[in-house]
């Protein structure tokens, strides 16, 4: 069986002491920290900047998957790549040209994925794919933590899942958006790779048995 990637997501730790919580992630046990960007313009909701980003980066050396959920990742990629993202994600939902982006991000270095809203069909990332090393698939609007799994979204994973294998594509499925243990193995089942979870890690009585539960 696969190893799947556990990335809890410190939208849901607590704020007034991220670096805490970054590195309570890593002593139980998390694959990579998924760092929620968001500005109020294309989702309703603010969250962090890349100082923040470069604040944390200095206490783990997990991977930092970073998603940019902004109107114009093209005018601030760069930024959170010097304060310290191994991995770049932007929304398929932008006006930028996604194929350049893409390609600029992964020269720059680091890697690059690309999310879709649950109203946004793969077909629409297919040409993508060859330049992508991740699709984030959100199963619920983004935005805010805390919301319930979107069981409909199960089929894009699949179709997902299989236009990759087909093409032999070197790139990974990630899922966010109401992740828990029942929803996690459902996501794989259908052929996800990585599994972004927040509150149900976050708000555990035992964090480290919540991400135990979701790599089985």
């Amino acid at each position: 069986m696969k190893k799947v990637i556990i990335a809890p997501s410190i939208l849901s730790a607590d704020f007034s002491n991220l670096a805490h919580g970054v590195k309570m992630l890593e002593e139980i046990g998390a694959d990579w920290v998924h760092i929620d960007v968001m500005d109020g313009h294309f989702v309703p909701n603010i969250t962090i900047g890349s100082e923040v980003v470069k604040a944390l980066r200095g206490t783990t050396k997990l991977f930092f998957d970073v998603h940019l959920m902004i109107t114009n990742p093209e005018k601030y990629w760069r930024d959170f790549k010097k304060a310290g993202a191994d991995l770049i994600v932007f929304h398929q939902e932008v006006l930028a040209d996604k194929k350049k982006l893409a390609k600029d991000i992964k020269d720059s270095g680091i890697k690059v994925g690309i999310s879709i809203k649950p109203k946004t069909s793969v077909e629409e990332i297919e040409s993508l794919l060859p330049y992508l090393d991740l699709v984030l698939v959100m199963t619920v609007e983004p935005g805010f933590g805390g919301q319930s799994f979107m069981e409909d979204m199960i089929p894009k994973i699949k179709r997902l899942r299989k236009i990759i294998d087909e093409k032999k594509y070197n790139c990974l499925i990630e899922i966010d958006g109401g992740i828990n243990a029942a929803t996690g193995e459902l996501c794989v089942g259908a052929g996800a790779d990585a599994l972004v979870s927040g509150s149900y890690i976050f708000s555990a009585i035992d964090p480290a048995d919540a991400i135990k539960s979701l790599s089985i």
